[in-house]
């Protein structure tokens, strides 16, 4: 899981990077608790993978009522216009659709599959950008999607089957990061938002699985429900310490940095979870890691030539910030 930036991006203001060692230290903080929350998951167990999102909603929401209560951000939420809240839907689907997506990965031993998915959610953001914000790339930039693009069909005939969950979740995130790109929230509010949306459907979910006598939060003693809780903070801790990051570092920084998460994922799966690896696989990976090698030089080149009027060269539009808007991880 992980928050996607764009490298891209000139660097915050100094003043409002203040701190810059605590910057770096929830920003790795926040990219190594995603990176090792493949541990976390199956300790869910018995609870599948859509119960363990409900609960993942449900507490998430709980947690962050409280946290917007103490940062005072409640006014963020006032007077949103309809289409600001049907963008708010759209991303609460598709996260909803990575996060389960990413349980099921986590607690079936595909993590190199979610991994790859997470290296592979930059290029498919900037993919969308061209498919759907009509933007220019530079040749470097198409020939990392390029490389991506022979990476899966690689896979896939390597394998015989077809990468779905890698796809998924590059695809949802990718997507969710496109519309919360368009959403004048920043990390705390966005994501109480989302909440509000998803929330009460999982409470619900949660409450009549219980009746129904097949969910799991009663039954199988103290340590299981209080698991199930801990999904809320595990979900909530990141992100704030994402934020922090993010108000006082470059967005090339974590540009960077956010790789942690997936190397980390991919780490726990070949060499905890004995994965499987064929060379298919191995030449698979090798491909994702030269695209976003060429990915990010290209994007960190280009942030450090100044802008020159008439250029032919289009930086990827960004959307008006009232703060950090890089997507929720998964």
């Amino acid at each position: 899981m992980v928050a996607t930036v764009d490298p891209n991006v000139r660097a915050a203001p100094a003043q409002e990077r203040g701190g810059t060692g605590r910057g770096y230290a929830a920003a790795v903080g926040a990219y190594c608790l995603w990176g090792l929350s493949p541990a976390f998951w199956p300790l869910l167990e018995p609870a599948d993978a859509v119960e363990s999102v409900a609960h993942r909603v449900a507490w998430t929401l709980i947690g962050m009522l409280g946290v917007i209560t103490v940062a005072r951000r409640w006014g963020d939420l006032r007077g949103l216009p309809w289409r600001t809240w049907a963008l708010i839907t759209a991303g609460s689907v598709l996260i909803a659709v990575n996060w389960g997506t990413y349980i099921w990965s986590t607690t079936h031993a595909h993590v190199v599959d979610a991994a790859l998915g997470y290296y592979a959610t930059p290029l498919v953001s900037v993919l969308l950008a061209v498919v759907v914000l009509r933007e220019r790339l530079r040749p470097a930039q198409w020939a990392a999607i390029g490389l991506a693009v022979a990476a899966v069909v690689v896979m896939t005939v390597g394998t015989g089957r077809l990468p779905w969950i890698t796809l998924v979740l590059a695809v949802s995130f990718g997507l969710y990061g496109l519309v919360k790109n368009r959403v004048p929230l920043d990390p705390i509010p966005g994501l109480t938002a989302e909440g509000f949306l998803l929330g009460p459907l999982a409470i619900v979910f949660i409450v009549g699985i219980q009746i129904a006598g097949i969910g799991t939060f009663t039954g199988h003693g103290v340590g299981h429900a209080l698991l199930l809780v801990a999904a809320g903070p595990v979900t909530a801790l990141p992100l704030l310490l994402f934020a922090v990051g993010a108000k006082r570092l470059p967005l090339a920084t974590l540009g960077v940095l956010q790789y942690i998460n997936p190397t980390l994922q991919f780490l726990y799966g070949v060499l905890l979870n004995d994965e499987p690896m064929p060379p298919s696989r191995w030449v698979g990976v090798a491909l994702v890691w030269a695209a976003l090698a060429l990915f990010t030089a290209d994007a960190l080149r280009a942030g450090r030539q100044p802008s020159v009027s008439g250029s032919r060269r289009t930086p990827l539009r960004r959307a008006p910030r009232r703060g950090p808007r890089t997507p929720t991880p998964g």
